[in-house]
């Protein structure tokens, strides 16, 4: 984010609500007047006379909660072109797709994206908060749980309350409130799955294309993400259908009523949650490297499923995920099978396998390295294992 403050006149911030993108922005830029949006009178005030909100915080500004006024963007463009200084303005949302639109149609080239999500395992590890991988799982990343030592219940609750009665509402105008609350304990309860909207529409009581519209607010709010299926031409039936995961895990604990890790430890759908945290920190940590890569996931019509594949330019990485603390022999069959499939089709892009599971022993299994939860966020996993790679 600081180098995009020294490239572009404005920084956007996006990501979920309480990710602190506040008090990151503002210890970042302590210079920089604070103002938010999400009070009614500053508002006003803005949409009022956006040209004298701006002379007023000329001299450079951090901007909070900016789809609230999104008209603001037009004006901000005109005073930028007029004035590049280089981090001159940092604005946050927490609403991706509506800013995304609007910045783009009005600050393209003129703005730096940065996203900042819950915190990751690797930055638990280094504030001294992880505790073990069913405490991690259950509790999520959200900051305020760390900072303040805040129970997990009464926080989420109060999360969840904001959250349907502020975002929801203003995404989608949505006058069942009720219904809404529980399309999102069921999104939940589908987590790790195939997204299948006319079952969830069907539970719900609503139309299909309501259930779209809901599953599209999850998205922009940074509440879950899809991740689409694996594409490319490998001479199977692949399935089509993208699979939905949470951003964060405590979050999603708390809509399937899990109250504590051990509970968790011992839920149906352990596997389910700890193959979305998973995907979540690998998420997390590709955005770390600044670089873009593909998360897909694979699985054809005969059975053959891979939980998460990385391609990275040239490099891809398979990914199955494990919620047991041992690895049977039989674990990492399809890793081998889709690797094979992978280099049959298409021997130009090597593809490393690795397990994840909740074990701490790092080690190699033939070609399959065994990755310990807590180094799920650490690249190159194939060199992990590997003494000659360190």
């Amino acid at each position: 984010m600081a180098k995009k403050a020294q490239q572009f006149p404005v920084v956007l911030v996006t990501g979920p609500r309480q990710a602190g993108k506040t008090t990151l922005c503002r210890s970042l830029f302590p210079g920089h007047r604070y103002v938010t949006l999400e009070s009614p009178d500053t508002r006003r005030d803005v949409r009022n006379d956006p040209r004298g909100f701006l002379r007023e915080v000329a001299a450079g500004a951090v901007i909070d909660e900016v789809q609230n006024v999104p008209e603001l963007l037009s004006y901000l463009q005109a005073e930028v072109d007029e004035r590049p200084t280089a981090g001159r303005f940092v604005l946050t949302g927490s609403q991706h797709f509506a800013i995304a639109a609007n910045v783009s149609q009005s600050l393209a080239g003129r703005v730096g994206l940065a996203e900042l999500m819950p915190l990751s395992v690797s930055e638990l590890a280094q504030a001294g908060s992880l505790g073990d991988v069913w405490t991690t799982v259950w509790k999520g990343g959200y900051p305020a749980l760390f900072d303040r030592h805040l129970s997990p219940d009464d926080w989420f609750s109060g999360y969840v309350a904001t959250y349907v009665e502020r975002d929801v509402r203003q995404l989608l105008n949505v006058s069942n409130l009720v219904a809404f609350e529980t399309f999102l304990s069921l999104a939940a309860a589908r987590t790790a799955s195939l997204l299948d909207h006319s079952q969830i529409a069907s539970d719900v009581g609503v139309s299909q294309p309501t259930a779209r519209q809901w599953f599209t607010a999850l998205e922009a709010s940074y509440v879950a993400f899809r991740v689409p299926p694996f594409f490319r031409n490998v001479g199977k039936r692949l399935v089509k259908t993208p699979k939905l995961h949470f951003v964060d895990s405590g979050l999603l604990c708390y809509l399937l009523r899990i109250r504590s890790p051990e509970q968790l430890r011992l839920h149906p759908l352990r596997g389910a949650i700890f193959e979305s945290w998973v995907v979540s920190e690998q998420a997390k940590a590709y955005r770390k490297t600044g670089e873009r890569s593909d998360l897909t996931f694979f699985r054809d019509r005969h059975g053959l499923e891979v939980d998460l594949v990385c391609d990275f330019g040239l490099q891809r990485t398979a990914l199955e995920v494990k919620s047991s603390e041992t690895v049977a022999s039989d674990g990492y069959k399809s890793l081998l099978a889709f690797a094979d499939l992978c280099g049959r089709a298409d021997d130009s892009v090597k593809t490393d396998s690795c397990l994840v599971y909740t074990g701490n022993e790092t080690r190699k299994q033939g070609s399959v390295t065994i990755v310990p939860w807590k180094s799920v966020g650490d690249f190159p996993w194939a060199g992990l294992a590997d003494p000659a790679a360190s």
